[in-house]
């Protein structure tokens, strides 16, 4: 095939992109996956109550996409909590948890360490939710009101005095958690966290907007966004920030099935769907704590029963994008295998594409490190493929297409970064630490920090994780 369908094919509009990525980033939080959509019928309520009609359509983009940022500071937040998304949840439940922490801070050193590294994170989920906007081509309000998200909250670090955008959507979304875990009847009080005149004209509206939304009456809560589309590898980037180690993995699997359709006889648009599922199969990936996709040892039954339901939350995820239900259904199949031994279904793959999609998806993760193995060369991976093949749980036509496919084609030089800022960027983006990529690459860990220094820099970003995303973009990863 001569075009690059993972970088030129499947758009999506720029509403159904947004109503995605609030439907992972209610997964990542552990809340139900109407939370944002609720919040930002919520949020144009509030804005539109308040006289500030021109806030309306800006407060619901930013309600939509303020969890954006969830993948990125996944792996921190798990350092933090232990679970990343029953941690996140525990916090949103609970909004006082951080007051106290800030309290606890002023006399205790611990708790003050605690109190800076949860700026930190919160930092690089606000960096990384303001690109976002900024690729989706999003108003600069928005954008500037998502790299400030948690300021609502009052959180040292993560830049200054909230915007009303951020305070209206903040309490918003604090009151539609209590009101669902206490009842209609748990009003914002008047403590001082939110400004008096917005919690005022939410205590008088509160109970007729719960009961339009519990009714089902939704708002278009899209309907100002950018008329345009936008690559669907945006979503796919962002979903692999999740886990370190599967930096660019699900755009390998997309060109993996590419290069494969082609010798399996699949027609175009065959080849294209495929290609589009392979870039939206991570996305249930989000409902699951990073701990157990970490984990060293062997899975328990119940670690299984739970890692199971990742392609069922990718399909549901998915087909929040209009027009692309086929797409969401084949990328729920990509952990099914031939003898009924995947997930979530247990059935054999029936069609070629989707059969195709699972070999791919294992194809690449062989030859990609894992926490629990380092990477296998291509002669071991294409031996253990071959193996499962016999085996029955991967067609055979399928592992000889993908290993005898072409190898994707070499990108161009990066010239934006040294070779040994690439090599530096490459090592973090995958997880290593300051101190591992120093001794993958035999250099100093101050030697690290410099180079980082400078590709944060040439890249604009201040992070780990919006480095890997700009790099991804640029073809740098």
């Amino acid at each position: 095939m001569t075009t690059d369908l993972v970088a030129e094919g499947t758009t999506v509009r720029v509403g159904d992109a947004m109503h995605a990525l609030a439907f992972v980033g209610d997964l990542s939080m552990g809340q139900p996956c109407n939370h944002s959509r609720r919040v930002a019928a919520l949020a144009r309520r509030l804005a539109l109550a308040l006289g500030r009609a021109e806030l309306a359509a800006d407060a619901t983009s930013v309600a939509l996409l303020r969890w954006s940022g969830c993948t990125a500071n996944a792996g921190e937040i798990a350092a933090l909590l232990g679970d990343d998304v029953a941690g996140r949840a525990k916090m949103l439940a609970e909004p006082a948890l951080l007051a106290q922490l800030q309290a606890a801070a002023l006399t205790d050193p611990a708790q003050r360490e605690r109190l800076a590294a949860f700026a930190g994170v919160a930092q690089i989920h606000c960096e990384v939710a303001g690109d976002t906007a900024h690729r989706l081509g999003l108003p600069a309000a928005v954008e500037q009101a998502l790299r400030h998200v948690f300021d609502g909250y009052d959180l040292e670090g993560s830049g200054g005095a909230a915007t009303e955008l951020v305070a209206i959507v903040t309490l918003c979304g604090e009151f539609e958690i209590a009101a669902r875990l206490q009842g209609a009847g748990a009003l914002p009080a008047a403590d001082g966290r939110h400004p008096r005149r917005l919690v005022e004209a939410l205590r008088t509206h509160a109970r007729c907007w719960l009961a339009e939304l519990d009714g089902e009456a939704e708002d278009d809560v899209v309907a100002q966004v950018p008329d345009a589309d936008v690559p669907l590898r945006l979503l796919a980037d962002v979903i692999d920030l999740k886990l370190p180690w599967l930096t660019g993995h699900s755009r390998a699997v997309a060109s993996a099935v590419e290069a494969a359709g082609g010798r399996l006889g699949l027609d175009p648009a065959a080849v294209q769907r495929t290609v589009a599922a392979a870039l939206l199969h991570g996305m249930g990936r989000a409902a699951l704590p990073n701990a157990l996709w970490n984990k060293p040892s062997p899975l328990t039954r119940a670690d299984h029963e739970q890692i199971r339901l990742a392609a069922y939350w990718t399909a549901r995820a998915a087909r929040e994008l209009a027009g692309l239900s086929a797409e969401a259904d084949l990328a729920s199949w990509v952990f099914e295998r031939g003898d009924g031994s995947g997930h979530f279904r247990g059935l054999a793959p029936q069609s070629p594409e989707a059969r195709l999609l699972a070999a791919a998806a294992s194809w690449v993760a062989l030859r990609s490190p894992r926490p629990w193995r380092p990477a296998f060369d291509e002669a071991e991976a294409a031996r253990i493929l071959r193996e499962d093949a016999g085996a029955g749980r991967y067609d055979r036509e399928v592992v000889e297409a993908l290993l005898g496919a072409p190898a994707p084609r070499p990108r161009a030089t990066p010239t934006l970064l040294s070779p040994r800022e690439l090599d530096v960027l490459r090592a973090i983006a995958h997880g290593a630490s300051n101190k591992e990529a120093a001794q993958g690459l035999g250099i100093s860990p101050a030697t690290v920090r410099t180079h980082l220094e400078h590709v944060f820099e040439k890249l604009a970003c201040s992070s780990r994780a919006a480095a890997t995303l700009k790099a991804v973009e640029l073809g740098l990863l």
